[in-house]
């Protein structure tokens, strides 16, 4: 069987190739584990969200309505 070498140009094509998808997986591996990280927090925010939306309809009621702006607390009409 014959042996073959690659030229300069070709070799250095095929180890440019593998080195820039490699560091692609890398980079798109990073990223994946920053999204996980903010679906984490996110989550942590929506539970506290929850807890704390709890302990507000226990003090005020559940037909209160809080202006985001203001605070102030009021009473939805029925």
């Amino acid at each position: 069987m014959k042996n073959y070498q690659l030229t300069e140009e070709e070799h250095n094509f095929i180890k440019e190739g593998s080195a820039n998808y490699t560091k692609l997986k890398v980079a798109l591996g990073e990223l994946e584990l920053q999204k996980q990280g903010l679906i984490e927090q996110a989550q942590l925010i929506v539970s506290s969200f929850n807890e704390n939306e709890k302990i507000l309809i226990e003090k005020y009621g559940a037909n209160a309505v809080i202006n985001m702006q203001t605070g102030e607390v009021t009473q939805k009409e029925q």
